[in-house]
Parts: structure tokens; C-alpha cells; sequence
């Protein structure tokens, strides 16, 4: 059985029969009472967000989970559509078990979140940076490189982001996919 002391971020947890996801952790220390071991918790199953509170030391359930290469096929109505590489299974995921689901483009790869005891599909993550290309933005000028001024960017799945004055319509520009935000253009 695992312990506060193995607690880690991404690490899922069965508390009360729901599945949670380790979001932020930390410990307190106090000189008169014991440590104590919190943890802001997202729900996988469910969409609550809560934040919980162990004395150090206390077991934890934490989930078997498999990570598995699958790849973007479309969306429609039923939601999003993922093929397996290997097996070529199809899995249909709704928009919230996706990670950023704005960001994804047909054919590209995610990991998809396996629970191992029961083979229940938890949720799909993309790659932390993703290259996708630009398809408007207002042209930008010659020398805009020494302030951080930002400006819109439409990318090629139809979400924006915030991107520097030099950068163009039709550029490959790299995306954080945790926080949406511009890393580097991409050299072709």
C-alpha cells in the first residue's frame, strides 16, 4: 500500500470511489504537531476540483494507469475519435476528457489514460508543445522583436492564441498545450 510520502503530480487516487488526479501537492511542518501532507485534486470521473488534507504517513489508493499511444481521427456529435496504432480499436472520448481539446488536428498523437484494473478509458492528453500552423493574423513589421507586444493568431484548429508582433500568417509556430501560450516559431 502506498503512502503520503510516494504522493506525486499527474499520480491518479481513489478516494470514496471516485478517481482524482494529483493537480499540486505540498507539506506543512509544524514544531508541535505532526506534518501534514495536502494536495489540490482534480476529478477524473467527475468535475469536481477539492483539496485534501493527510497526516503524513497516512496510506493512500493510488490507480494503475497506462498510458497508450492512440491517434486523432475526427469529432462529430458522439465527440471526439481516437484509433488505437496498434490495434486499430476506436474509442469515442467526450470533449471533457480531453486535456486541450482546442488544439487538436486530425492524425495527430495523444496519450490516452488507461485505468489497468478495470481497462476504463480516464482521459486523453496531447504532447506539452505542439507545432500547428497559422491561418491569420494581422502582418507583422520588421524590427517588432524588441517588446513583448502580443497580438490574436487564428491557428489551423480555430483556436487563438496570443502570439509576438514578427510572426505571420502561414507560419509553423509551437504551443504550450498546458497553459496556450506561444513558445517559438518552428524552422521548416
Amino acid at each position: 500500500m502506498a503512502t503520503t510520502a510516494d504522493i506525486s503530480r499527474g499520480m491518479i487516487l481513489n478516494m470514496d470511489g471516485s478517481l482524482y488526479t494529483v493537480v499540486e501537492f505540498g507539506e506543512n511542518k509544524t514544531a508541535r504537531a505532526a506534518a501534514k501532507v495536502w494536495a489540490k485534486l482534480k476529478g477524473v470521473d467527475n468535475n469536481r476540483s477539492m483539496e485534501k488534507v493527510w497526516n503524513s504517513g497516512d496510506t493512500i489508493n493510488p490507480v494503475r494507469v497506462e498510458r497508450r499511444t492512440y491517434q486523432f481521427l475526427y469529432k462529430d456529435d458522439t465527440g471526439y475519435s481516437f484509433m488505437d496504432n496498434e490495434t486499430f480499436e476506436q474509442i469515442t472520448l467526450q470533449e471533457a476528457a480531453i486535456d486541450a481539446p482546442q488544439y487538436l488536428k486530425e492524425g495527430q498523437e495523444v496519450s490516452v489514460l488507461v485505468n489497468t484494473d478495470n481497462d476504463q478509458v480516464l482521459g486523453a492528453e496531447l504532447p506539452d508543445k505542439i507545432s500547428l500552423k497559422i491561418t491569420y493574423c494581422e502582418p507583422g513589421m520588421r524590427g517588432d522583436t524588441a517588446t513583448r507586444t502580443l497580438k490574436p493568431a487564428t491557428l489551423e484548429t480555430g483556436a487563438s492564441v496570443n502570439v509576438p508582433l514578427f510572426v505571420n500568417d502561414g507560419e509553423l509556430i509551437r504551443i504550450n498545450t498546458k497553459t496556450g501560450e506561444y513558445v517559438e516559431r518552428v524552422k521548416v
